[in-house]
């Protein structure tokens, strides 16, 4: 995957923003220079004036970037199916700060997949962060509640943080531990 590192971007319109880590919600005004530092799973994080900001896929276009497409499912999808999208889809989900998605960070502790009497699904997710204090908490649950909910039959994803058991780095992959050096 494309990985920009601190390539520059000018602002060519009011862009929502959310300042990392402290999870404040804000504007970044058209005009405004910076630099792409991450840009995975569809949002991007973007260093301006000695601040962290992290812009959501969907406001792609204010820095010059393509929106994210929804996700699909095949015609007759099984709830297995949905399942694997559902996972999928928060391997989309990144730590603004760290280049690594947060299933692979071990901070998916649970995901159920409810079949409801209509064809639509609920799924229930429980997740944790790496740092209880971590302003971005609300943040990475509205990411995997928007994205999840972004499947099709998926009527209503709710994202619940908790901290029973304690986020650990042995939480990692394997593969996590090797890209953060942790191995």
């Amino acid at each position: 995957m494309y990985q920009p590192r601190g390539e520059p971007i000018v602002f060519n319109r009011d862009c929502r923003a959310v300042v990392v880590p402290a999870g404040d919600e804000g504007t970044i005004p058209q005009g405004a220079e910076g630099v792409i530092t991450q840009a995975l799973g569809g949002s991007f994080t973007v260093y301006i004036q000695g601040n962290l900001f992290r812009i959501d896929g969907v406001d792609g276009d204010a820095i010059g970037r393509e929106a994210v497409k929804p996700p699909e499912l095949p015609e007759g999808a099984t709830d297995e199916d949905v399942e694997k999208l559902v996972w999928d889809q928060m391997h989309t989900c990144y730590d603004p700060e760290i280049p690594i998605d947060i299933v692979e960070l071990g901070l998916v502790y649970s995901c159920k997949i409810i079949p409801l009497e209509n064809g639509q699904r609920d799924v229930e997710v429980e997740m944790t962060l790496t740092a209880p204090g971590c302003g971005m908490g609300e943040v990475l649950c509205m990411d995997v509640k928007h994205k999840v909910e972004l499947i099709p039959t998926i009527r209503e994803a709710r994202v619940e943080l908790v901290f029973d058991p304690p986020w650990s780095a042995h939480m990692m992959s394997e593969a996590a531990k090797l890209q953060t050096g942790m191995l």
